[in-house]
């Protein structure tokens, strides 16, 4: 059985040995899932940038990549809904999680504050910020992006304007932080999902996470957890989506402490795929650390 370090330092010796493993994340270059990816993976690793999480997922089915990392939800502003949706038809597996602290900057070419009248970010990242950008730039207009890189790079092209992204960000793009921890939160967690095609390997502190289907009747919910009552296994996290196949119809998604291979996870699973109308096991693997 694998700790989770020796499960990371395992991932790290594969890829410094191997030149055709690539990392696919979000991009541009130094978005905050650039920096999860190198967190994870080590600065030596081969990394693609994708232009949409659909794609990272595509690059990692393709074999144009042997892994993909994306966002799947932010301590603050709640689930990225477009991973939690391809999770359900995918067939990759989650096999890692990245906790990343999120550190937010004004970045411009402008000397002040004052000069500033536009401001770009991605949605999430304007979102993190929105008492602070009422309170200092109150009468700047605010501009979404695809990613916080971009809109950096846009910054470098434009007067007037600032960016909201990360200190790697500003380092790329050549641009001065007019300020500095401009997030409404002190915690700034967002939490990053490593993909790939084959499972992970028990490590003894280990997270499954599963999304199912239930029946349409009273008290459905209540026994679908029951399960992992009876077991003694609990539970870090539970979401609903609809499932876009019939209005007011809901997929849930769970995640809870243990691995699939483990045997009481089986009896809890076993006995879950009884009462569902659809199970599906998305992955288990190591519990990540900030």
């Amino acid at each position: 059985m694998e700790t989770v370090q020796e499960y990371w330092r395992l991932h790290r010796a594969e890829t410094e040995m191997s030149e055709n493993l690539n990392i696919a994340y979000l991009g541009p270059e130094a978005t905050f899932t650039h920096q999860a990816a190198v967190k994870a993976f080590g600065e030596k690793s081969g990394f693609s940038s994708a232009e949409t999480i659909d794609e990272i997922f595509s690059m990692v089915q393709d074999n144009r990549a042997q892994r993909g990392v994306a966002p799947v939800e932010n301590s603050n502003e709640g689930v990225v809904t477009s991973t939690m949706d391809l999770l359900v038809d995918s067939g990759l597996v989650i096999s890692g999680e990245i906790i990343l602290p999120i550190r937010l900057m004004l970045l411009s070419r402008e000397k002040d504050i004052s000069s500033v009248s536009t401001v770009y970010s991605h949605p999430q990242a304007l979102a993190q910020c929105r008492k602070w950008l009422k309170k200092h730039l109150p009468y700047c207009t605010s501009m979404d992006t695809k990613s916080t890189s971009e809109a950096a790079y846009i910054c470098t092209q434009r007067d007037r304007t600032a960016a909201i992204a990360g200190e790697l960000a500003g380092e790329l793009y050549g641009l001065r932080a007019l300020a500095q921890d401009i997030g409404d939160w002190d915690e700034n967690l967002t939490r990053f999902l490593v993909f790939s095609k084959e499972p992970t390997n028990q490590t003894g502190s280990d997270k499954t996470s599963v999304v199912f289907s239930i029946k349409d009747r009273v008290g459905a919910l209540y026994e679908m957890l029951k399960p992992f009552h009876e077991n003694g296994i609990n539970l870090t996290k539970i979401e609903s989506r609809p499932s876009k196949k019939k209005a007011w119809d809901y997929l849930f998604f769970i995640d809870f402490e243990g691995h699939c291979e483990d045997e009481i996870v089986k009896n809890t699973l076993s006995s879950l795929a009884d009462l569902c109308l659809f199970l599906k096991v998305l992955g288990s693997y190591p519990v990540g650390v900030e």
